[in-house]
């Protein structure tokens, strides 16, 4: 997964992988190249059976300052159905990841404006530095936060999305926290070492059901507790208990000894 020129793909060998936007020379903000390359990673990374997590990070400073300049002057000199093609593209993108089976993660330092809070809000958590600055910035240049916008409303609710879209208000890490955009918030220089212990901690839980866990919570969200959806929460379950996976935790738990996927734990990370 090393042939982008936009992105960074990292597979650790304990069975998750960081996903690294990768133009530090331009804040790592968005172009058509990088839309198209975190699709295809995404995909890619959806096929990975072995995969146990994701985390989504950006080098240097900056996690992503939104849309690159040089691409929105080209896209204000298309016409409707090209810069439809365009949303569309940006669209698959928000939903690929937030429809990724495995769980996902997303590190934020530095700026996240615009389309970088859709990245944010599509993963099931996201971690940050107190100092970031975060921003829906779109109004300020005549533009909408249309394509993020269903995700960054799951993510912090209406009355705060209301709030932030049409101000756009530039907000810290603490503020995201509070907002619930962010679960946790450490000093800059602390964020690695903090990630790794949110790396250590996801890795004591069991691959599958990992991943059950997540397709749960997305079939239940905020519906009705309709006659469906019990059935479904109830075959979840006895589907878990009786696969080889659930019966090791099982006993594992009763025999008080670690289960076999947290063997490989103490390997170190790849940089």
């Amino acid at each position: 997964m090393s042939d982008f020129s936009t992105l960074e793909v990292i597979r650790d060998p304990r069975g998750f992988a960081t996903l690294w936007l990768s133009r530090e020379d331009k804040n790592n903000a968005f172009n058509a190249q990088m839309i198209r390359e975190l699709i295809v990673a995404i995909d890619r990374l959806a096929d990975d059976t072995g995969l146990r997590f994701v985390l989504l990070r950006g080098r240097g400073r900056h996690f992503s300052a939104g849309a690159d300049l040089a691409w929105m002057q080209q896209s204000a000199q298309l016409d409707f159905n090209t810069n439809l093609d365009d949303a569309h593209e940006l669209g698959e993108l928000m939903y690929a990841l937030h429809r990724l089976k495995v769980p996902t993660l997303a590190v934020v330092q530095g700026a996240a404006f615009g389309g970088a809070l859709g990245l944010i809000s599509c993963c099931d958590m996201a971690i940050g530095a107190e100092d970031a600055q975060l921003c829906l910035s779109e109004v300020r240049i005549g533009l909408a936060p249309a394509v993020i916008s269903p995700f960054v409303v799951k993510a912090i609710g209406e009355r705060a999305a209301r709030r932030y879209a049409l101000t756009a208000e530039r907000f810290s890490g603490i503020r995201a926290r509070e907002l619930g955009l962010l679960a946790e918030v450490y000093p800059a220089t602390e964020l690695d070492a903090q990630v790794a212990l949110w790396v250590n901690n996801l890795l004591h839980n069991a691959p599958l059901a990992l991943r059950a866990t997540k397709e749960l919570l997305r079939e239940v969200d905020d519906g009705e507790l309709s006659p469906a959806l019990r059935r479904y929460c109830e075959n979840t379950i006895a589907r878990i208990r009786v696969s080889a996976e659930g019966q090791e935790g099982l006993r594992a738990f009763l025999e008080k000894r670690p289960p076999a996927w947290q063997t490989a734990e103490t390997k170190e990370p790849r940089p």
